[in-house]
Parts: structure tokens; sequence; C-alpha cells
């Protein structure tokens, strides 16, 4: 399954109206992921640490009416996002030898 449908079963999005928005915010998710340090190569739609960074921060950026809820979505892929980027799993580049 494609990462924009994941992104659409978690935010139980069925119709294709809302497919460009939710592919800016899964963009978005992984520009910002880049912008602190995480290696472009890593950020992959394969991997479950990354995937779920980017199902929290469209849920948090995806029309929520409470903003409670929308908070604690973002407050959940800030964590992650630092514990990503202060991971040498997602930030150094493996040296082959």
């Amino acid at each position: 399954m494609a990462l924009i449908d994941d992104v659409k079963d978690v935010l139980r999005e069925s119709g294709a109206e809302s497919t460009t928005e939710i592919q800016d915010l899964i963009d978005f998710a992984k520009a910002d992921m880049k912008s602190i340090g995480i290696l472009e190569e890593k950020i992959t739609e394969t991997d479950m640490m990354i995937k779920r960074a980017i199902n929290l921060y469209c849920k948090a950026n995806f029309s929520y009416e409470d903003p409670k809820i929308s908070e604690r979505f973002q407050t959940q892929y800030e964590s992650l996002k630092i514990h990503l980027a202060l991971s040498s799993e997602y930030t150094v580049l493996e040296v082959v030898t």
C-alpha cells in the first residue's frame, strides 16, 4: 500500500478531493525531518518510525476542529522527530568498507 493510502486510512479520508492536501502534508513532514538533520535517504516510506512520524504530522495538521487534538499529535510528532534526529541510524551515513 502506498504511503498516501496509509495516511488516508489514518485520517479516515477516502475522497480524492483531499489527496493533494494530504500529499502536501506528507511532503512537508519529510522536508521538516530533513531540515533537522535526518538524512534524506533514511526518510523512506517503508521505515516504520518515519511512517509513524509522517502519520502524526498529518494528523496534527489535517482539519481537526478541536485544537487540543491537533496539539497532542503535534507534540507526539515533535518528540518522535527529535528522537529520530538524535539517532545515528537516521543521521549518519554508514561507511561500507
